[in-house]
């Protein structure tokens, strides 16, 4: 009984850091060891330690995960903090919902919804709503560009840089399978397209305008233009078409100015994500030299002639149209065999002229300029035939 008065008096006697109180009268109670455990156990350990045992003692509930990180604190690793979000991070908690992969340039609705930018983008063309919830989304259309969740770029790119690193390398080699211009090559089906010719385009399919955009993704900025075939889809020559500029409107549809750069034959009739795909190879017109280069200069010349005279004979009005259209009739090359594809007035003017795609199509794959100026003159001739009854 005496013992625990004893240890009663020396508590109360006592400060919180266990240094003993002077009594009433200014004097150290008599009864206290200055030595006391309670002062020795504090000088050993640190002040968070003993701030902490204060904690414990006053009866404080302090989570045991974080009494045991506490008690770890001297050595800590530096890269636990990280190791602890990559416990706390599921990769497939961010996922994109229409691709099911990683999200790859993150973009968020107006109604909270996340997707990846090219996902969004092949929702949008078909329907502008929200994939998941149908809200209206025709304010992201109005835009014409989306912006990137950067909050949610920078948590991929810190939490689960492999899955990243993962994900863009699956970006960049469908990119490149995009970009190459012998294979796959994307075919737009509508209209005869010539080299050097412009060719203006109004896009408003779905298909057609993910073409498009992967034209512009890539960088290439070109695809293939072949009028249809009632059996195989599309014609088996074509013109390879270069975009100069993609106007877009606010409810997706676009106006694509674009103008002929190369002729080509398809070997091999594809599909791709809902739009038409070929493998390629280009063609070009066979040199002449000696007698027979002085004689295609001549007929050159004199067919030129003739092409320009029968365009004047045409209506201003017409003319007008035509100009606005494709553009004035470029001039006479000195040399006709200096290009590839030939002299560009000869494919103005076969654009001009009121043939049918049928008609027009031999001439596409013509790889003699004799014969396409022989051509032309035949056609010229029977215009002016027809003009004089």
């Amino acid at each position: 009984m005496d013992q625990e008065n004893c240890e009663d008096q020396n508590v109360i006697n006592c400060d919180n850091s266990g240094r003993p109180l002077p009594n009433q009268e200014g004097n150290l109670d008599e009864n206290v060891d200055i030595s006391s455990p309670v002062e020795t156990v504090a000088e050993k350990e640190t002040p968070q330690n003993n701030k902490r045992q204060a904690e414990v003692a006053a009866g404080s509930d302090l989570p045991p995960k974080i009494a045991k990180m506490d008690e770890s604190n001297e050595e800590e690793d530096p890269n636990a903090e990280n190791c602890l979000a990559f416990d706390c991070v599921d990769p497939s908690d961010m996922e994109c919902s229409l691709c099911m992969r990683l999200f790859y340039e993150p973009v968020t609705t107006p109604c909270g919804h996340t997707f990846c930018l090219r996902c969004l983008e092949r929702c949008l063309d078909h329907n502008p709503e929200c994939p998941l919830c149908k809200e209206d989304l025709l304010e992201c259309l109005a835009m014409k560009k989306l912006c990137k969740t950067v909050l949610m770029e920078e948590l991929i790119a810190k939490y689960l840089p492999e899955e990243l690193a993962e994900r863009k390398k699956l970006y960049e080699e469908e990119m490149a399978e995009f970009s190459n211009l012998n294979k796959n090559v994307p075919i737009f089906v509508c209209t005869m397209a010539y080299p050097t010719v412009p060719c203006p385009l109004h896009i408003f399919e779905p298909c057609y305008r993910l073409m498009v955009r992967r034209c512009m993704e890539t960088g290439t900025r070109q695809f293939g233009m072949c009028i249809r075939d009632p059996v195989k889809g599309f014609a088996d020559y074509g013109c390879i078409l270069e975009i100069r500029n993609v106007e877009v409107f606010t409810d997706g549809r676009s106006v694509v100015d674009s103008i002929g750069k190369r002729r080509f034959k398809v070997l091999r009739h594809s599909k791709c994500d809902g739009y038409n795909t070929a493998d390629i190879e280009y063609i070009e017109d066979k040199k002449v030299h000696g007698d027979a280069s002085e004689y295609l200069t001549i007929l050159h010349s004199a067919v030129y002639d003739q092409a320009r005279t029968w365009f004047n004979t045409l209506k201003s009005s017409l003319r007008v149209r035509i100009i606005h259209h494709f553009g004035p009739m470029p001039a006479k090359e000195p040399d006709p065999q200096v290009n590839p594809d030939g002299p560009a007035w000869c494919w103005w003017i076969l654009a001009v002229l009121p043939l049918e795609n049928k008609a027009q199509l031999p001439f596409l794959a013509m790889t003699s300029l004799k014969a396409r100026l022989y051509g032309i003159r035949s056609i010229l001739t029977f215009l002016f035939l027809t003009q004089t009854k």
